[in-house]
């Protein structure tokens, strides 16, 4: 299987924005697990401005555009350290690719970026995507990660789409607030009532919330790839997720 894997800054960091060193360990060491037995993954990972919030000793995720790249930028640096020495561990080669949105929007580099990452594929490298965030004007081009990874998802022809997040998956109410919520473990299409259980942002160092997992399931399942929402406190979970498994909320692709 080609499997994109989407990991969100709640599921890579402690609320300090510092890295949590255990489930990133575990994390890189069952999408090695999976590599080995011979599905192509692909990561797409957040945690770049929430680390370099802890990195700078900041006191909070910053809301200006200047200093979300600063963060970004430092960021970045720590999280790709973090992945090469990991997964090298379990003789894995990983690459960087950082978009923004003209990367996507335009044909050309489109293209390139579909022929890189057939290509490092082709050689056995894992290929790490992030949001060029530290050039990007906007807050997000692309819009978030659960976006990205949809896009890339769909743009290389994945079989399966998962993001790892700090909720179990789709609720037909918000959790928190309601005792009777019952977590969805499969959808077959999207329709408005679907649309009327999104809940709002996640955590204070991510962007992303429902509504973002929600459009990146429409993304992909008009495109006939399934998508699967997920806890990412517990890494083993991936093996019953590519088994499929009932774990968190799957996403069903139009056939």
């Amino acid at each position: 299987m080609r499997i994109v894997v989407k990991i969100g800054t709640s599921t890579l960091a402690h609320k300090t924005g510092l890295l949590n060193i255990h489930r990133v360990e575990e994390l890189c060491k069952v999408m090695s697990d999976l590599k080995n037995a011979g599905n192509e993954v692909i990561l797409v990972s957040s945690g770049a401005i929430g680390m370099g919030v802890g990195k700078l000793s900041l006191a909070k995720k910053p809301t200006d555009i200047p200093t979300k790249q600063a963060a970004a930028a430092v960021g970045q640096c720590e999280l790709m350290y973090t992945y090469d020495r990991l997964f090298s561990q379990y003789n894995h080669t990983v690459a960087q690719i950082l978009v923004t949105g003209e990367d996507i929007e335009h044909a050309d580099r489109k293209l390139n970026f579909i022929n890189t990452m057939a290509r490092l594929l082709e050689l056995g490298a894992l290929p790490i995507i992030n949001e060029n965030d530290s050039v990007s004007t906007a807050e997000i081009e692309i819009g978030d990660n659960d976006t990205l990874g949809a896009i890339v998802a769909t743009a290389i022809h994945a079989d399966l789409l998962i993001i790892l997040s700090d909720i179990d998956g789709l609720y037909t109410a918000d959790p928190h607030k309601d005792s009777n919520a019952l977590l969805l473990h499969k959808v077959e299409k999207i329709d408005e009532k679907i649309e009327a259980m999104i809940g709002g942002v996640g955590s204070n160092l991510g962007t992303g919330g429902m509504a973002t997992k929600i459009k990146a399931a429409k993304i992909v399942t008009k495109q006939g790839i399934d998508m699967v929402i997920a806890n990412g406190d517990n890494p083993e979970n991936l093996y019953d997720i590519v088994d499929g498994k009932n774990v968190g909320t799957r996403f069903i692709g139009e056939k």
